[in-house]
């Protein structure tokens, strides 16, 4: 019988599993999401596993069946067939973003995470906008996030990039890596403790396999060279996989992404920009939008030289952009509820025009 507590089992987790009805079910964590299956460990081992039909077809939405990281609830037979996934237990954290495209609708990246590890390239890509981004993203799940600059040895100035980390500094731990000098592993290995589930987010190219790679002290992921005509990476990572390290403690390593559309609110945005949020309360209307309105205390610090105009604008772009998404989300809301009363319309029609026969 294999420890589920090496894989992140608590009494949170405990606690869920006993309170269900069906005490035919046994708990076992997602460790790959494949087109057609799931790789899963319980306390047989590492198994395959299948979404039974109940799960497919009675979830609202994609978000709500088993991604990386998730517990689940399994019938188990034996190794020669796959487990038959029925439930999925309530998420401790849940890292998402909008799915690419125009279509409004959440993509889980991976579930029950305790650290986010956001790395991002010192090279000629590096991009304090994308930093934030990807805080207000990890904020939202409820993970703690470690702010990671990969790729040291390729600028060494740091007074420079000190200078423009002035705010991230003030809402999360920075640390600098080289996986070429081999340097900066041992600070992020701190973070990682047995039973906790870290996560690895960040563009392509920024390091990530290479990172674990180093954590686990074995090349067991593929890795590729950066362009170095443009300094882009290519996908390496094909799909998200949760690794249990040799130390303890477990690691997923994700895609990178080209684009980090937020699935957030105006709370969460606030909260991953402290500054702005405390320098709001001194604003003369409380619902100061910090644009144009005389006495706001946001706009002045930012004509003072307090806070940092490039902060002040990207908090502006993506307040703007989850403005836009709750008018999406409330439009579909809206338009679902429509559906449903003219089905129930419509088979009010039918049942009157039975009974009137």
């Amino acid at each position: 019988m294999f420890n589920l507590s090496d894989y992140g089992w608590n009494s949170f987790f405990e606690n869920n599993f006993q309170s269900n009805k069906n005490k035919d079910f046994i708990p076992a964590r997602v460790t790959v999401e494949n087109k057609n299956n799931f790789l899963l460990f319980c306390e047989h081992g590492e198994i395959t596993g299948e979404i039974s039909g109940k799960l497919m077809y009675g979830s609202e939405s994609q978000s709500d069946l088993p991604k990386v990281g998730d517990w689940v609830l399994i019938n188990y037979f034996d190794k020669n067939s796959p487990a038959i996934i029925h439930e999925v237990l309530p998420r401790v954290t849940k890292l998402s973003r909008k799915i690419a495209g125009i279509k409004t609708e959440e993509q889980v990246i991976a579930a029950n995470i305790d650290i986010i590890f956001i790395v991002q390239s010192l090279d000629s890509t590096f991009n304090t906008n994308r930093i934030e981004r990807y805080l207000v993203a990890a904020v939202d799940s409820g993970a703690k996030p470690v702010v990671v600059l990969s790729k040291s040895d390729l600028n060494n100035d740091f007074e420079e990039i000190n200078k423009k980390l002035v705010t991230i500094q003030k809402r999360a731990k920075i640390l600098f890596s080289s996986s070429y000098l081999n340097e900066g592993i041992e600070k992020i290995r701190k973070f990682i403790r047995p039973g906790l589930t870290c996560a690895l987010i960040g563009p392509s190219g920024a390091g990530k396999s290479t990172m674990i790679n180093k954590l686990i002290g074995d090349d067991i992921l593929p890795t590729r060279e950066v362009r170095t005509t443009d300094n882009r990476g290519r996908h390496t990572t094909t799909k998200r996989e949760l690794i249990l390290l040799p130390e303890g403690g477990l690691i997923i390593d994700t895609p990178g992404m080209r684009e980090l559309q937020l699935w957030t609110d105006s709370n969460s945005l606030n909260s991953a920009f402290p500054e702005i949020d405390n320098l709001s309360l001194k604003c003369r209307y409380s619902d100061c939008s910090h644009i144009h309105e005389k006495n706001c205390a946001v706009i002045e610090a930012v004509e003072k030289g307090i806070l940092p105009e490039s902060s002040y604008d990207n908090y502006l772009k993506m307040h703007k952009e989850l403005k836009y998404l709750e008018r999406r989300m409330d439009y579909q809301a809206a338009q679902k509820e429509k559906k449903k009363w003219i089905s129930i319309g419509k088979e009010m029609k039918r049942f009157n025009k039975l009974n009137n026969r």
